[in-house]
């Protein structure tokens, strides 16, 4: 892959040796007299098929090499704005596309995109259809190679974006590399095996990288955990040689006003840095995936860097519960009953229902701050992803405005969102005859009896949603940038929240 170095393309260019131009353009009527117009700015004549293969219907791209002068090669990419465009067209197209180009010797890159006002109605505005292009390029460059022995040495490559106002453009640099700073991270995190990522290296981690950032970051070792009757992530905890860790990061963006009191969001992540099921052993089958098991706490973790990286003037706590749920003779067993430091009880039904049980004692935690608004994520059970496949996560709230907010920026970034019923009837299926809540609901409707299950340990005052991504977190084949590795899902979502959060 490249090291990219992204910048704003200025009105004349220059082209350096082995450069490569990429133009898109927009299927119209005029498009052949547009395709003979760029011919001529260019200075590259196409041959007649050429030509007739890009204007035909399923024509779709054509590249024309130049015997002298510079760039070296020029791509047409025709885009067509049918019903199956959306706004993660470009984003999903570059990441193919640098992708694609991953093993040529370039210098520089040069991206001709069309004028936003044709997207307008796709698009919120034209920052964001400019950070949706250069997300594509970033995500489609991501690899997870490091533990290969033929590891490459990154090659150079300077991208260049043209749009129509170049401050836009850079303004779009600069607010998207600090999301995906976020993202990779977040990536980074799911996809590093657990041997490397126990509950206290991923302390760490977040602490090394968010500390430089302003970010006050604190981690609960088991003594402290105990101390703070913390039963539910202990109980997780206590079958792994790897002890738990309880990570706090407080992000105060927004400053403390002297006789205010300061709105601060906060954001709850499931940090299971590798999920066996304990003694409710899970299928070997498929089990490697869940290093990333994580992905909730990542998410968390990835979105409070790119919300420092961006200087947006918010404070956030993120809460992290983070263990290793093992088998072995001190973990816990189905029929086991602990107290959270809720002081409510959970009968432990099923030891592979894991997730929901540390975020018992995270969500008292958070609620304790008394926040503006919690937001937990996690993957916290397939029955969602067989609800609603690999590409949407579920969403479960009573509130109406979180649940309409966070459908409309899932299109926008496409990591796409559906709500959920959360009826009460649910609670019938965790209620336990020994405890005051079981941690399964039996067969049918297992998503919605785990949201119930955590809404239980949330005040009915305060505003939260709880964002299952057991699907979308794990790599698929729905987009460009989704295949091979884990996808950094909600990060994005979650940013855009931040923003329309600071109106």
């Amino acid at each position: 892959m490249f090291n990219l170095n992204i910048k704003s393309g200025e009105k004349k260019i220059s082209y350096k040796p082995c450069s490569l131009v990429l133009k898109y353009l927009v299927d119209e009527k005029k498009l052949e007299q547009s395709l003979l117009h760029i011919e001529k700015i260019i200075n590259i004549k196409l041959s007649s098929l050429q030509t007739k293969n890009f204007l035909s219907k399923d024509g779709i791209e054509i590249r024309a090499s130049k015997k002298d002068g510079k760039p070296d090669d020029v791509i047409f990419s025709k885009v067509k704005i049918d019903d199956s465009f959306s706004s993660d067209y470009f984003r999903n197209h570059l990441a193919g596309f640098i992708s694609s180009i991953q093993n040529e010797e370039l210098s520089s890159l040069h991206i001709l995109l069309p004028k936003y006002e044709i997207f307008k109605r796709f698009f919120s505005d034209e920052k964001y259809y400019l950070r949706s292009c250069i997300e594509g390029l970033i995500l489609g460059n991501y690899s997870f190679d490091r533990y290969k022995s033929d590891h490459k040495k990154l090659k150079n490559l300077e991208v260049f974006i043209y749009g129509d106002n170049g401050k836009t453009v850079r303004s779009a640099i600069k607010t998207t590399m600090s999301v995906m700073n976020g993202v990779l991270f977040t990536k980074d995190l799911q996809n590093e095996p657990a041997i490397n990522l126990t509950p206290d290296l991923l302390a760490k981690r977040i602490s090394s990288r968010l500390t430089p950032l302003g970010v006050k970051v604190k981690s609960f070792d088991e003594k402290e955990i105990k101390k703070r009757k913390m039963g539910g992530l202990l109980a997780v905890g206590m079958g792994s040689d790897n002890p738990p860790r309880f990570i706090i990061m407080e992000y105060n963006g927004a400053g403390k006003t002297p006789g205010k009191k300061q709105k601060k969001i906060a954001l709850v992540g499931k940090g299971i840095t590798f999920d066996s099921g304990g003694i409710s052993l899970k299928p070997s089958a498929g089990m490697a995936e869940m290093k990333a098991d994580m992905s909730g706490a990542a998410v968390v973790a990835g979105t409070i860097l790119a919300a420092a990286a961006e200087k947006l003037p918010l404070n956030i706590v993120g809460i992290i519960a983070a263990a290793e749920n093992m088998p072995s003779g001190k973990s816990v067993r189905p029929g086991d009953i602990v107290k959270t430091s809720s002081g409510k009880t959970i009968e432990i039904d099923n030891t592979d229902a894991e997730g929901r049980i540390i975020l018992a004692d995270a969500l008292d935690f958070a609620s304790k701050l008394k926040p503006s608004q919690i937001i937990d994520l996690a993957t916290l059970t397939g029955a969602c992803v067989v609800a609603l496949g690999e590409c949407a996560a579920g969403l479960f709230t009573k509130n109406d405005k979180l649940a309409e907010k966070y459908f409309r920026l899932g299109i926008k970034t496409n990591e796409k969102i559906w709500a959920m019923p959360m009826w009460d009837d649910y609670f019938q299926l965790i209620k336990s005859d020994v405890a005051d809540v079981k941690n399964v609901g039996g067969r049918w409707g297992g998503a919605i009896t785990a949201a119930k299950f955590l809404e239980k340990f949330v005040p009915k005052d305060i505003p939260w949603a709880h964002i299952d991504i057991a699907g979308p977190a794990m790599a698929n084949n729905f987009t460009n940038y989704s295949k091979k590795y884990m996808t950094g899902f909600g990060v994005r979502l979650l940013f855009e929240h931040l923003l329309v959060e600071l109106g």
